[in-house]
């Protein structure tokens, strides 16, 4: 679904990623972990599309993204949902109008069911804040909203960028299990953390593999995870 092949970014005159080459298969779940600065953001950001690699190859569903234009970027991102680490809502909006931004712009919009929409508040634990506005809500409940933002349409692939960087140990799991839910439900997930422990804990309950950024090269953790 997504290839890396011999990709590099170079940033600022310096090169972050060098020579990082990987398949993110359908149905899988990927962590990606390593210091503050290694890459992490930027690798996510190769994978859709919002940066285009200085050298070697990224891609999507069989395309690569340095040939697409603005409009075949916007087609592949209707089937990523990406969680960004800075999750930023619209304050004048509600939570649910918030969480249904994306189908404005969708081809799914047209034919979206409320129904779905109210279930897909409910999933993430937010049905009795539905109508609140994003500054009423705590911090785990601005990432599940960003979570449910980011799966309306059903994308076949879920980008998470530290999604529990800002939150306790309890709403961490609780943001965990809806992403395991999802992959067992058939998405692909890559999720970046420096949560060593939320890793330790999503492999006693999904088969996960846990890559590491270090020296511009993307490696396979090893069993110490």
């Amino acid at each position: 679904m997504i290839e890396l092949e011999n990709v590099a970014y170079s940033y600022g005159g310096g090169e972050l990623l060098s020579n990082v080459s990987l398949k993110l298969a359908a149905g899988s779940f990927h962590f990606l972990t390593g210091p503050s600065g290694a890459g992490k953001t930027t690798f996510m950001k190769l994978c859709y599309g919002e940066l285009v690699a200085t050298a070697g190859n990224v891609r999507v569903f069989g395309k690569d993204t340095r040939e697409m234009d603005r409009d075949h970027v916007a087609d592949m991102r209707q089937n990523i949902g990406v969680v960004h680490q800075d999750c930023q809502f619209l304050d004048h909006l509600s939570v649910t109008e918030n969480v249904t931004l994306p189908l404005l712009v969708s081809e799914k919009g047209s034919t979206y069911n409320p129904q779905d929409l109210v279930s897909l508040i409910n999933w993430v634990g937010l049905g009795k804040r539905a109508n609140a506005s994003p500054a009423e809500l705590s911090g785990g409940e601005r990432q599940r909203a960003a979570l449910a933002r980011a799966v309306v349409t059903s994308p076949e692939i879920v980008l998470a960028d530290e999604p529990t960087g800002n939150i306790d140990w309890e709403m961490s799991q609780r943001l965990l299990s809806l992403l395991i839910e999802l992959n067992k439900s058939g998405k692909t997930i890559l999720v970046a953390t420096h949560d060593l422990n939320l890793i330790r804990a999503a492999k006693s309950q999904v088969q996960a593999r846990v890559l590491r950024i270090a020296n511009r090269r993307l490696q396979l953790a090893g069993a110490e995870l």
